[in-house]
């Protein structure tokens, strides 16, 4: 069995950690997606709700009739301000959560640049220490022959 390299422990806990923030990215993202839906239907529900209240106006509606009207387009207006703050909260960890995948995704790819560092590096040294033997071996060959 090969020893494995701290290099490349750092490399696999590094890709774990990236995978683990684009699992997180994903799933802030729908989250992100579902609010947004939730908004849409809340402003829908009171635009539909505000032509109705038009509709019965034109009609003739009595004092209760236009309270009541009056104060549930207030309440979905606040239910509107309140999931526009959900929204903005879900932005939010939509944007910290790509931020952790991209610091993770640049230290993974960092620590590959420095395996392929190392990986070169060694290959420098063998090919040095072939080109030596090669050197030794014409010069001994040389010699002998002389």
């Amino acid at each position: 069995m090969t020893k494995k390299s701290p290099i490349s422990t750092l490399i696999a806990l590094a890709e774990k950690d990236t995978d683990d923030a684009a699992k997180n990215l994903g799933k802030a993202i729908r989250a992100h997606e579902e609010t947004e839906k939730q908004l849409a239907l809340l402003l829908q529900y009171r635009d539909d709700y505000v032509i109705r209240f038009q509709d019965g106006a034109a009609g003739g509606l009595s004092a209760g009739q236009y309270m009541n009207f009056q104060s549930f387009i207030y309440k979905l207006d606040s239910a509107v301000d309140g999931q526009k703050k959900i929204v903005k909260d879900a932005e939010f960890r939509v944007t910290k959560a790509r931020n952790q995948w991209q610091e993770n995704e640049k230290k993974r790819l960092s620590y590959g640049i420095l395996q392929n560092r190392a990986k070169t590096e060694v290959l420098k040294k063998e090919s040095k220490q072939d080109q030596k033997q090669t050197d030794e071996h014409a010069t001994r060959s040389y010699f002998y022959k002389s």
